[in-house]
């Protein structure tokens, strides 16, 4: 009986440690300069974040940032694919001034950043996750990324330069490093977390746990999945990346284990050596699990619309169990941050690199200005600023995120930069948009043969100039949500057509944007 006593005093006694400890540290963490986690998944939709209506899943942890946060409705991009949006979040800067335009980039480190701004603020700092700049990263205490895209399974990291192959699934991973990281950092400084995960982006290889998440839910088709195009550019219609026609048998809609030598070309090839990766028990569950989906779907012989659909199922499933982890290691390392005491005193910001289309036109991918891409999620939960749920119109890019940053910090924005600060819209001193108008450029035309464009969005309208057909769209958001009918040839629109287009020489002349070099209208 003695001993019991002792034990149940024992254990109340480092609960009461425990309890004072984690109140000191808050203590002393509300007295210091605010510590900053940004958090960007890769290809994560906003119509993939329940917090946002759309149905389709449920990301309870995502959704508690929003509970206490921001949730911003009209968030947007200036570039919509991987690389280009993490140098403008790094910068403040468009593309054609940063010089990274696209994924064949390779980004000059030793331009200024908001990393080395925060480092020579006073602030620790780390980037852990997906990088895809090609260039080692600079302004950093602490690096931990994966080469190019990464590997869902048994990936390779390179930390601090040395490069490794980590057993397990990324996503778990990339959340490790975060928390030991946090660790062992400088207690004594602010910190500066770039956590970047590689989840969701294709070709959507799920957490083993999540394999079968899904089975028994068949998702709503959208609306324009069958879109002809019929009042679109070329550009519209000779892109490929669409479901029915352009996924890959085996790398997308794994309809395939290990393939015959011969097979493993392209696409095939790349899915050969992903799969390769997994390790024996591994490939075993792997097959137990898309074993029984493939040989019904051999069965069934699928054609016409019906084949078309079952690929966006198989799509959609597997796309939703990646964003399943994802938002279970939100919530690990905000769980990490609470249990520390870092809670009351850090921001936390989320968003993805762009949009990402589920079935919207018929596609996957990015790239277009069109709003599945061209918007991004954006979810700001700021400590003793942002208590309550506000959901906001206000129009910002990621063009915004350093200058935001570095003001969140206390910290000069420099004059060169070239997005605005929405720290007043969080404070609830601004009202209306961040910007009245926005600027896009496109630049690759190399997969998926998206044309080169450029664009404005307003309010209501976009106008979006495919340059190299020197084609022109038009469309009013207002009437036209779904971007279906372009109205750039309609005559009661010619006011507005002017209107816009008055408005990109603005922006671009602005953004001292020179390519093209002439506007043919």
């Amino acid at each position: 009986m003695r001993n019991q006593f002792r034990n149940l005093f024992m254990a109340v006694a480092i609960i009461l440690i425990n309890m004072v400890v984690v109140q000191q540290a808050v203590a002393q963490e509300k007295g210091k300069k605010p510590n900053i986690i940004y958090i960007m998944s890769d290809d994560h939709a906003y119509q993939a974040i329940s917090a946002y209506g759309y149905g389709l899943n449920q990301t309870p942890n995502i959704d508690k940032l929003a509970d206490q946060g921001v949730l911003f409705n009209r968030a947007f991009v200036t570039n919509s694919i991987c690389g280009p949006s993490r140098a403008v979040m790094l910068t403040g800067k468009h593309s054609h001034i940063n010089g990274f335009k696209d994924n064949h980039s390779t980004f000059d480190g030793n331009q200024q950043t908001v990393a080395k701004l925060l480092h020579d603020g006073g602030y620790t700092t780390a980037v852990i996750g997906k990088w895809h700049l090609i260039s080692e990263p600079q302004g950093f205490d602490y690096w931990n990324i994966v080469p190019g895209q990464g590997e869902y399974y048994n990936p390779d990291f390179i930390e601090n330069g040395v490069k490794k192959r980590v057993p397990g699934y990324i996503t778990n991973l990339t959340t490790d490093f975060a928390i030991n990281w946090l660790d062992k950092r400088d207690k004594d400084k602010p910190f500066f977390l770039i956590y970047q995960q590689k989840a969701p982006h294709r070709n959507w290889m799920p957490e083993e746990k999540y394999y079968h998440l899904f089975d028994s839910t068949e998702f709503p088709v959208p609306a324009n999945y069958f879109d002809g195009y019929q009042t679109r550019t070329k550009a519209a219609q000779a892109q490929e990346m669409e479901i029915a026609t352009d996924m890959h048998y085996a790398y997308d809609l794994k309809l395939a284990f290990d393939l015959p030598k011969d097979k493993q070309t392209g696409l095939a090839a790349g899915w050969q050596g992903i799969y390769n990766r997994l390790t024996p028990e591994e490939k075993k569950k792997w097959e137990a699990a898309y074993g029984p989906s493939i040989e019904a779907f051999n069965k069934a012989n699928l054609s016409g619309k019906d084949l078309a659909i079952w690929k966006y199922q198989r799509y959609m499933k597997d796309y939703l169990r990646c964003v399943q982890s994802v938002d279970d290691n939100v919530g690990r390392l905000m769980d990490y941050l609470k249990a520390n005491g870092l809670d009351q005193n850090t921001i936390i910001i989320y968003t993805s690199d762009q949009g990402f289309y589920l079935g919207e036109h018929g596609w996957f991918d990015k790239r277009f200005m069109y709003e599945e891409s061209f918007r991004t999620p954006l979810i700001v939960k700021w400590p003793g600023v942002t208590n309550k749920k506000v959901t906001t119109s206000s129009m910002v890019q990621n063009l915004d995120f350093a200058e935001t940053i570095l003001d969140m910090a206390g910290l000069p924005i420099p004059a060169d930069m070239q997005g605005k600060s929405f720290v007043p819209l969080l404070k609830g001193k601004q009202k209306g948009n961040v910007h009245d108008a926005l600027y896009y450029h496109f630049y690759e035309n190399q997969e998926h043969k998206v044309a080169k464009h450029i664009g404005v969005r307003t309010d209501r309208y976009k106008l979006i100039y495919f340059y190299e057909n020197n084609e022109w769209e038009l469309y009013d958001l207002q009437k036209d949500k779904g971007e279906m009918n372009n109205v750039y040839n309609d005559p009661s629109y010619s006011k507005v057509k002017t209107m816009m287009q008055k408005k990109l020489e603005e922006l671009r002349k602005q953004y001292k944007d020179s390519e093209p070099a002439v506007v043919n209208k």
